[in-house]
């Protein structure tokens, strides 16, 4: 007979999740009292708020650069797309962190703490005057001593270094609060992640018109001390919810077991060790892998010479020390991150047509007739979300019609795969840099440039983030398809540090253009945008997108991927 006190144990095995996350006690979460949506509304506030205030100072920075710090634009458009490149860079550190030791909602806290100490400088450097020049009244103007620059730069680097922190975290945290193996929470996932990115779009649009027009109407001081609040009171709101959350433990470092697969299959191929049967290679006998919350992964015959790594060349002498012997799984893992190196590289071209969003489209703007009505005129701050709304009436679009026409015709779940939709992006990217070049002679051969409405940069805005919908959603796709359990954190590092590296090639560009076209004076790029030649600069942008565009055919028809026939986050979302 069963009794009353066995039913109960029955009935909280039940609640608790079976995915291993623990409560803040460190005690096997319970459904009834954490996780789900209880947790989820206090980290979708964190990325509010960190997106409100990471776009506010992204799309006017090189406005405050020029009007405030007296930077000449190049220079401006330079140190905004380095600083850009820096926060997504810099999500590799904290995936890392995250992974190894801190825990997500730890690397989540603490980042956003020095995030917030970097907005608190940032609002200093606005508001008091020894640190910033004195107003500009004629020209030549007094640029921003060498201390001054200084303090700006460390409240941008903590920024920076935030960013880093929050954004390959935030997401995956978020996902923490759901237990898979519950079909009912299963849906609720998916929610969340169509939430989490409502979330980062309303963010990216507060961001950019209210709080660029607060800068530009109030003062660079409320411009800034706006987020600045906003992001301490996200902060107070993420540990208030400490309670209800679901934790995972660090699983360790992916990159840690990256080479320990690299120095055993060196080590042994230099001890002449020789793959040879399947059976030769070990793998640990329990159901569960080695890694820790990792699936054990088949064996591959691609990238053939990591298999040394897992070669047992004496039975009786099998040890735990992966420095020497790996497993299968390990070394799979490193080999499903390797495979989509390749493919993350030849997409890099599109991250440096983004940088132009709030560089040089934006200096465009500054110097075109902004007026809507008799009296408003839109701060060219604001410009960008003309993308934005782009992206947001797009993806609704694109889900619930051209999906299931494409699907007809192709018979493919998605409509096209991950792979042809980032290649529709790419193709997007040349027709809306060829776009900016033929708007921008137009306006330069104007008779009146000051005049030209700032409404013919809506074709060039509307196409890249056209392109952004298509490869921003293809890669967010591809890269957690071809993720395995252990390396979650860093593909989505990977992915994000992208734009990043597009940000940094974008500023070498610039110095490249600069130092063979005669320079700040005579040079294609001049302070003096109705004296630059932007048009050429531009084409010259389309010129490197379009030899990547046949760079990365030549990748995606050769890519060889898991073959799995799962669904991704994005396809249950849509269906679920």
């Amino acid at each position: 007979m069963v009794t009353s006190h066995q039913q109960e144990e029955e009935s909280l095995r039940t609640t608790l999740v079976s995915n291993g996350r623990v409560d803040f006690r460190g005690r096997i979460a319970d459904k009834r009292t954490t996780g789900g949506w209880k947790a989820s509304p206090f980290i979708i506030a964190n990325e509010v708020a960190e997106r409100l205030a990471f776009f506010a100072i992204a799309v006017n920075m090189v406005s405050y650069l020029v009007f405030e710090m007296h930077q000449s634009i190049p220079k401006a458009a330079t140190h905004v797309t380095d600083w850009i490149g820096a926060a997504y860079v810099l999500t590799i550190l904290g995936a890392f962190l995250a992974d190894a030791c801190l825990g997500r909602f730890g690397t989540i806290v603490i980042f956003s703490s020095i995030y917030a100490v970097g907005m608190v400088l940032l609002t200093l450097s606005a508001s008091i005057d020894s640190l910033h020049p004195s107003p500009c009244t004629k020209q030549p103007c007094k640029p921003a001593s060498y201390g001054q620059t200084v303090f700006l730069s460390c409240a941008l680097a903590l920024i920076a270094l935030g960013t880093g922190g929050i954004k390959p975290c935030v997401s995956s945290f978020g996902a923490d609060q759901f237990d898979e193996a519950d079909e009912n929470e299963v849906h609720k996932k998916y929610a969340f992640f169509n939430w989490f990115f409502f979330a980062i779009n309303i963010g990216a649009l507060f961001g950019i018109t209210l709080v660029v027009y607060i800068q530009v109407e109030k003062s660079w001081s409320w411009g800034f001390g706006v987020p600045t609040a906003t992001m301490f009171c996200s902060i107070i709101i993420l540990v208030a919810g400490m309670r209800y959350y679901r934790y995972q433990r660090p699983m360790g470092s992916a990159f840690t077991r990256f080479l320990q697969v690299i120095v055993a299959s060196v080590r042994n191929h230099s001890r002449g060790v020789e793959v040879g049967r399947e059976d030769d290679l070990y793998e640990v006998s329990t159901k569960e892998s080695d890694i820790f919350g990792a699936v054990k992964l088949p064996h591959t015959a691609q990238y053939s010479f990591l298999d040394k790594a897992a070669v047992i060349t004496d039975a009786e002498a099998i040890t735990k020390n992966r420095w020497r012997l790996c497993t299968v799984t390990q070394v799979e893992e490193f080999k499903s991150f390797l495979r989509v190196l390749p493919v993350w590289a030849s997409t890099i071209a599109l991250s440096i047509s983004f940088a132009q969003l709030s560089t040089f489209f934006i200096s465009q703007a500054l110097i075109m007739d902004r007026k809507l009505g008799p009296s408003f005129v839109i701060p060219a701050g604001s410009i960008p979300v003309f993308s934005a709304i782009t992206g947001l009436i797009l993806v609704p679009i694109y889900e619930k019609w051209i999906v299931p026409i494409l699907r007809r015709y192709t018979g493919h779940r998605r409509g096209i795969t991950s792979l042809q939709r980032m290649g529709v992006g790419l193709f997007l990217s040349i027709i809306a840099l060829a776009s900016a070049a033929l708007v921008e002679k137009k306006r330069r051969d104007h008779s009146k440039p000051l005049t030209v409405s700032v409404f013919w940069l809506l074709p060039q805005y509307f196409l890249m983030g056209s392109a952004e919908v298509f490869t921003y959603v293809g890669q967010l796709e591809f890269f957690y398809d071809e993720a395995t359990d252990g390396t979650r954190s860093i593909s989505s590092a990977i992915f994000l540090s992208e734009i990043g590296i597009g940000s940094w090639l974008s500023s070498a560009i610039v110095e490249i253009i600069e130092g063979t076209t005669g320079g700040e004076e005579k040079g294609w790029l001049r302070n003096d945008i109705n004296k630059s030649r932007l048009d050429y600069f531009y084409w010259t942008l389309a010129g490197i997108n379009g030899v990547n565009f046949l760079i990365y055919l030549w990748i995606a028809r050769r890519y060889k991927g898991k073959g799995s026939e799962k669904w991704s986050v994005r396809d249950v979302a849509v269906h679920g």
